[in-house]
């Protein structure tokens, strides 16, 4: 009977939370782009201001990753997501063409459903509600229940800050009793207009079947190249960087590494030299049985956990306690082969291609095994091979001779800086892009007539037609049109 009674009390709570949201919406949608701006500067300064405390809260919850570096994550996501967003026009006329007598209108969605994942609680959490806000939308939460507290201060903090410059109350809200009936209700509801999922696949696929307009992200496993051009010592530094960051929790990061056969030797040298751990094939199958639970998913035993803790986990006892990640040798791809899956860990598969074709074909069944549609990052200096490898990876964004954790989501690349990474139809995304407020507006289109039925009959008879009111109403390309017409009859 007790759970019975906390999925009434927090399905009737997601009740309220829209029902406050709708309200705080419909104010929002008076505001003009100052106004919105206010609010939005107000709820980035808020989370850069907190960031150290909601990150240490954040490890200290999920068990997850290291707040130093979410620091940069919360702090990646309250400036860098707020400096790429702060001048774009969201509200009312947002452009105006004389040329072509066209003009475009922002219309807000609406309640934006927020679905945040425990591996990146509170970046994810400030990142949604700028871009929710900037579009004069509203979000109502779905917290992870492993990380519901960190979450719920996030949304305290940046909805003060919201309301003390004039933001609605009701505006930022979250289910502080955290189910799946309540989660369901959410994506659901009528009143939710659009649903930004990140998390699992099962709750993106829930929030595509829904049955309200839905962005999700799909898994991430990318492979990262390393070509014979490239800065070998770099590539590693920066594959390493990548792959330690957070431990491993930002599903753009690396998955594997290929490389080409003539430079195995000396790619596995600069690895280790910065403090990769090869493991053997004794310590590889015993790692192996810890990526993966029985029913294919990936073990969250070892999702943002360091090398050490993984290495105790699966009794893996030569581990040196300084190895940064640890490396398995793989020559197969499939769903039943966990190292060529996705990894949030500091764990990596190791791939040898004979020549540029076969590794090409390598990261490309890698990522159609897991991962199409997210990343692909390479390195190298040769741009006609990037050009190549770009042309047949089948994925929405590659960093190129930069960390992939956070290349994929804008921090060293210019790409749009993002937390929800689309991966387009073939990752199963309603959209490829870094998702921004531009993919949370509607936009209203007014376009005057420069025509009249007989020009597209193409009968020559305008003339007849064009009275002096359409020609009153500043119609330049219809008298462009008509002084083309007549300079082709007279010749």
């Amino acid at each position: 009977m007790q759970l019975t009674d906390k999925d009434l009390i927090s399905i009737q709570e997601v009740r309220n939370l829209l029902r406050e949201a709708k309200e705080a919406q419909k104010e929002l949608a008076k505001m003009n782009q100052e106004q919105i701006d206010r609010i939005v500067k107000a709820i980035a300064d808020a989370g850069y201001e907190n960031s150290e405390k909601l990150a240490k809260m954040a490890e200290e919850e999920t068990g997850f990753g290291k707040w130093q570096d979410k620091i940069l994550k919360n702090t990646f996501a309250a400036k860098q997501v707020y400096e790429s967003i702060k001048d774009l026009k969201t509200v009312g006329i947002t452009k105006e063409d004389q040329d072509l007598q066209t003009m475009d209108i922002a219309v807000p969605m609406g309640v934006i459903a927020g679905i945040v994942p425990s591996t990146n609680p509170t970046s994810t959490a400030i990142y949604k509600t700028l871009i929710s806000l900037k579009g004069a939308n509203t979000i109502v939460f779905s917290p992870h229940p492993s990380a519901k507290k960190c979450i719920l201060e996030t949304v305290k903090i940046l909805s003060e800050a919201a309301e003390r410059v004039g933001c609605p109350k009701g505006a930022i809200g979250c289910i502080s009793t955290p189910t799946l009936q309540a989660t369901n209700e959410l994506m659901k509801s009528d009143d939710t207009a659009m649903i930004l999922a990140t998390g699992g696949a099962a709750m993106v696929k829930a929030a595509y079947s829904s049955g309200n307009p839905a962005l999700g992200v799909g898994a991430g496993n990318g492979p990262g190249f390393i070509d014979k051009s490239a800065n070998i010592k770099l590539a590693a530094k920066r594959i390493i960087d990548s792959k330690t960051f957070d431990n491993g929790t930002i599903c753009a990061s690396e998955q594997s590494i290929v490389v080409e056969k003539a430079i195995e030797s000396a790619v596995i040298s600069e690895l280790k030299a910065q403090g990769a751990y090869f493991l053997d094939e004794e310590e590889s199958k015993k790692l192996e049985k810890f990526i993966m639970r029985p029913n294919g998913t990936m073990n969250p035993q070892i999702v943002g956990k360091t090398v050490e803790f993984i290495s105790n986990l699966a009794d893996l006892t030569r581990v040196p306690k300084d190895a940064k990640v640890l490396i398995a040798r793989e020559t197969r791809i499939g769903h039943n082969v966990p190292y060529s899956r996705e990894k949030l860990g500091p764990v990596l598969a190791f791939y040898v291609a004979d020549n540029l074709d076969e590794a090409c074909k390598l990261c490309r069944d890698i990522l159609l095994n897991e991962g199409a549609g997210h990343s692909f990052m390479i390195h190298a200096e040769d741009k006609e091979v990037v050009k190549k490898f770009a042309l047949e990876m089948p994925v929405s964004r590659i960093p190129v001779n930069s960390p992939g954790a956070l290349g994929g989501i804008g921090a060293t690349v210019n790409l749009a800086p993002a937390l929800t990474l689309g991966c387009g139809s073939i990752g199963g995304s309603a959209t490829s892009d870094n998702v921004g407020p531009l993919n949370l507006i509607n936009t209203k289109r007014v376009a005057y007539g420069i025509r009249e039925i007989e020009d597209l009959r193409g009968d020559g008879s305008t003339s007849n037609y064009c009275s002096n009111s359409s020609l009153s109403n500043n119609s330049e390309a219809l008298i462009d049109l008509l002084v083309k017409k007549i300079i082709k009859e007279l010749n």
